[in-house]
Formats: C-alpha cells, structure tokens, sequence
C-alpha cells in the first residue's frame, strides 16, 4: 500500500439519492458524523460542472484531512488536485493511471471475482473495492453480489487491503467487518437516509464496535 489512508467508512456519492437535498449539506452532516473518505461519483454531470463540485467538496474535506476520492475520472481528478481516483475493470488500466499520474494519487479498484483479486494483486493500487457484498439496486451494471463468504475469499486472496461495498448499512455492516474488510463503502445508507449525520454515526459506532469483536 503506497499510501497511508483510512477506509473504515468511505462515503461514495449519488446526487439523486439524496432526497432533493444539496450533496455538499449531506457530505457535511457524513463528515460531522465521522465518515473517512468521500468519492465523488458523478456518471452524468458535464466536465465543467463535475470541476467545480469536486473543488468545493475538496474545500470542504481539506481542512478536516479527508481524502477526496474521484472516480473514474482521472482528468478530474488531476485538475482538482484530488487525493485519490477509482476505476473499474471496464474504466482506464490502472498502468496508465500510473503513468499519467504517477505515485501522486491513492488508486482504488473495483473488483467482484477471485480472478480479478488475482490480477489486482500484481497491479499499483491501494485498495480493492469488492463487490456488491449484497444485491444493489444503486449500481445499474453491478455484477451478480458476493455474499459474506465470497467476500471472504477474496480478503484471503488480496494483498491490499478490501473495501466492501454494496447494499451495506446499519444491520449489516458488523459482519462486513468482521468478514476482515478493512473499511466499507456506503451510497444510499447515508445519501438516501432521513438523517445522514445520524446514519453516519450509526455505521461508525457498529464498525467501531465489530472491529473489537474481531481482536477480541
């Protein structure tokens, strides 16, 4: 791992869950809360646009030192001077991600199969996103979901470390943890909650708590 981050809660983004409200209001109740990386995911927003909300968001993590994550969008991400970039297996390789960004940037990659951890293991990244752990109506291509023990096989399989992802909450999120997932990455279990900063302090206090369990 190349860079020194904490991915116990990313915070992924997607402006139309968040109930009409202004994304950088929820961000600022996540942060408040405790989440510990936000990634910018913005599939249809023009270049321009998708700038501009990244440097006020970048405004607003800065001071607190969270890391701003982009994904997919590496232009972006270089413009903004972000800390980190995500990509999936259909998104830039994460060979030319690095030759164009060099070490600078945090790398996130997407992965659902053993066969993908396998090849993530000889690639430049600092993290996995492994995924959906859960059926996930969020994603329109996401891939068929792990479940608990696909997701820990593909821990076992890993050199870096796993960030889970997909339909995960409240109720669910201790056994993530306790499946050896580093951190865990939430869309609509804060985007779409009645209150993000509560639902944020939810999911930090039972990470907290699993991760005890997991030593004890």
């Amino acid at each position: 791992m190349m860079h020194s981050l904490d991915y116990s809660l990313m915070l992924v983004t997607d402006r139309p869950l968040c109930l009409g409200r202004d994304l950088l209001d929820v961000v600022e109740q996540a942060l408040q809360a405790g989440v510990t990386a936000v990634q910018l995911r913005e599939k249809q927003l023009p270049t321009r646009e998708f700038v501009c909300l990244s440097r006020e968001l970048k405004k607003r993590l800065q001071p607190r030192s969270i890391p701003l994550f982009i994904n997919d969008r590496l232009d972006v991400a270089l413009a903004v001077g972000a800390d980190g970039l995500h990509v999936g297996q259909e998104d830039m390789l994460v060979a030319d991600v690095r030759a164009l960004a060099g070490l600078e940037l945090a790398v996130g990659l997407s992965v659902n199969s053993i066969q993908d951890v396998m090849e993530a293991n000889t690639l430049a990244v600092d993290y996995l996103g492994a995924g959906p752990v859960f059926p996930t109506a969020t994603k329109e291509d996401a891939k068929e979901a792990l479940g608990i023990e696909g997701l820990q096989a593909l821990i076992k399989s890993s050199r870096h470390p796993v960030v889970a992802i997909g339909s995960i909450n409240q109720g669910n999120v201790a056994q993530v943890i306790k499946a050896g997932a580093q951190g865990v990455a939430v869309v609509s279990a804060i985007c779409a909650a009645e209150s993000p900063l509560e639902s944020t302090a939810q999911l930090v206090r039972a990470i907290r708590n699993a991760r005890k369990q997991r030593t004890a």
